[in-house]
């Protein structure tokens, strides 16, 4: 049995359920590289520019470490378009690129296929036709495989925006908007794992993917001009719908040091959270990032939270 290698990193928090699944109904092994690591982030940065992002520095020790294990293929989609006059970040655009040019020995063992669509659901035959070329998959079989993918990633969105739900009915607790990038927020070496830290604290917390589409976008359409990139106005207009409803105690903004969309997006955060005089967090994080200070911020910032709730000011 051939096996399919996928970077556990970037979009890989958002879409493997539906890749993993398709390539599994395809009949292929799928090998997820481990967590990440720091030998995992040298490898990263060996094979990268120091002006790219962490994120992109570690999407590439993920790729270099599959490539010395017995994979056939290493799968870099590029991401394009989700939705109309959004596109992503030119990084995801160029990424099959980047790590082809980048790391050794990726030419005989590079899969990818352009996604460009228009609904967050990927699940459209024509954006695969290089795959099934490459493959050797008829279309008949290819469709199959992309309905069980769609069925897997549908049931995995229902069971976030659940969670979402449930976070919301949670009145009594300290609730904090936790907005970023899925690859920002849980990864859990670039994040130093927050979202387990804010749960031994007692803290609940509202991420962008457990809020409906239409609430986000229902934010975002109030702008004079909605951002250019598709994850971006994700985060924003999640953050937005939170602060706007008054449904949080506090908004921590997760980027990595360097993201341009994100100067944008933690700005907005920062007017708007002033204004509804909601307490208001960035942790900007890169391959250096250190736990001690995120925990004593991150700490501090709950402390102040709940003095705040309970009426006992600083």
């Amino acid at each position: 049995m051939k096996k399919i290698g996928i970077p556990h990193a970037l979009l890989y928090w958002y879409y493997v359920p539906f890749f993993r699944t398709l390539f599994e109904e395809l009949g292929y092994e799928v090998v997820i590289s481990k967590e990440t690591t720091k030998n995992i982030v040298n490898e990263g940065i060996k094979y990268s520019v120091p002006e790219l992002c962490a994120p992109i520095k570690i999407h590439n020790g993920h790729v270099s470490t599959l490539l010395d294990t017995d994979v056939d293929y290493v799968f870099i989609p590029r991401f394009v378009s989700l939705r109309k006059y959004e596109v992503f970040c030119p990084k995801f655009m160029g990424l099959p690129d980047l790590s082809l040019h980048s790391i050794p020995n990726m030419e005989k063992k590079m899969l990818t296929c352009d996604i460009q669509v228009r609904k967050e659901n990927i699940a459209d035959i024509q954006t695969y036709q290089s795959l099934m070329e490459t493959l050797g998959i008829e279309k008949k079989q290819f469709r199959r495989a992309l309905k069980a993918a769609e069925q897997e990633w549908t049931a995995s969105r229902r069971e976030s925006l659940s969670r979402g739900r449930e976070s919301l009915n949670k009145k009594d607790s300290i609730h904090i908007g936790l907005m970023g990038y899925v690859y920002n927020v849980y990864d859990k070496y670039l994040s130093m794992d927050i979202t387990k830290k804010l749960e031994d604290m007692g803290i609940v917390f509202t991420t962008f993917e457990m809020i409906e589409e239409k609430d986000i976008y229902a934010e975002t359409a109030k702008l004079d001009k909605e951002l250019f990139w598709t994850f971006s106005n994700k985060v924003l207009g999640a953050g937005l719908h939170l602060i706007h409803n008054n449904l949080i105690d506090g908004l921590i903004h997760i980027t990595a040091f360097g993201c341009g969309p994100d100067s944008f997006l933690g700005k907005i955060f920062e007017i708007e959270s002033g204004e509804a005089e909601i307490p208001f967090l960035t942790i900007r994080i890169d391959e250096h990032s250190g736990e001690n200070h995120l925990i004593t911020r991150v700490e501090a910032f709950v402390d102040m939270l709940k003095r705040k709730k309970s009426g006992v000011f600083i």
